[in-house]
């Protein structure tokens, strides 16, 4: 066989085998004139970020800002009055008046936003917050501090109610400038939590209402007529926490340390409950 035909024989067998001189062309990469792809800009920063949604969110709960402070006020000061006719003084006194004082804000971080979050998810909202270059936790904790923000007024609104219903002492009522803070961060973080691990917005809902219920009924009724059962499971709400440093200022000479103490706790709870939220939201937003 000659030579010419060993060569057209190679070239039906191999028909996209590299001939020498494409062999020693250069990538079509590296000839002038070719697009190169754009570099990508830099990541948002987190407190810009966290600063940013917190207005956003802001501006958009402030239309139903005056009717969320009315019923969340209305709601703690109706119980404080019907507990009037059972309790007349004392410790249950300072549980009752501390415990619808932080109800409000179970009301707002607990239960409206584990239904903003179940809503955000169902309706695919969280598909708008994942396009943006911003870090998960800041908009959890944007969302969060911005519906915590209304929870101020109506608490402290509720407390000197109730201290004048009661005839306590109002002297300790600038310990609400922590309680309200710490208590919002870890019921908020506990309330997003909920509202996007649950599957259906119909039981992110359901799961607020529970646990408003329960920061009601753990934290407004005296633990010294509960069953030991549930004062053990009174201890595992984080709002109690908060019920419990707010109460203490109250008595004639307040245990500082143990203030100290329950602010930490509620601190400490938040930490984790904001953490776990943040995880939640990555865990949406990819799915």
């Amino acid at each position: 066989m000659s030579d010419r035909s060993t060569g057209a024989v190679r070239a039906a067998l191999a028909p996209d085998a590299p001939t020498a001189s494409a062999t020693g062309a250069a990538p079509a990469a590296d000839t002038p004139g070719c697009a190169q792809p754009a570099p990508l800009a830099p990541g948002a920063r987190f407190f810009p970020s966290l600063a940013a949604v917190y207005r956003a969110q802001l501006s958009r709960a402030r239309v139903a800002r005056i009717p969320l402070l009315f019923v969340a006020t209305f709601q703690s000061v109706g119980i404080m009055i019907l507990m009037r006719g059972v309790v007349d003084g004392g410790s249950e006194a300072r549980a009752v008046v501390a415990g619808s004082s932080v109800l409000v804000v179970a009301f707002v971080a607990l239960n409206l936003l584990a239904q903003y979050f179940g809503q955000l998810r169902a309706g695919g909202g969280l598909d708008h917050y994942a396009t943006l270059p911003v870090p998960p936790a800041s908009v959890v904790l944007g969302a969060a501090a911005a519906y915590a923000s209304f929870t101020l007024p109506g608490t402290l609104v509720t407390a000197v109610f109730g201290c004048l219903l009661f005839g306590l002492p109002m002297s300790g009522l600038w310990i609400l400038a922590a309680v309200v803070p710490l208590a919002g961060a870890a019921l908020a973080g506990l309330g997003a939590a909920l509202g996007l691990l649950a599957p259906r917005q119909e039981l992110a809902t359901l799961a607020g209402q529970l646990g408003m219920s329960a920061a009601l009924l753990l934290g407004v009724l005296p633990p010294e007529r509960m069953p030991a059962v549930i004062v053990w499971t009174r201890d595992l709400l984080p709002s109690t926490y908060g019920v419990e440093a707010f109460a203490r200022t109250f008595e004639a000479s307040p245990d500082w340390a143990a203030v100290l103490f329950d602010l930490g706790v509620c601190a400490a709870v938040g930490v984790l409950s904001l953490t776990v939220a943040t995880w939640a939201y990555r865990r949406a937003a990819v799915r």
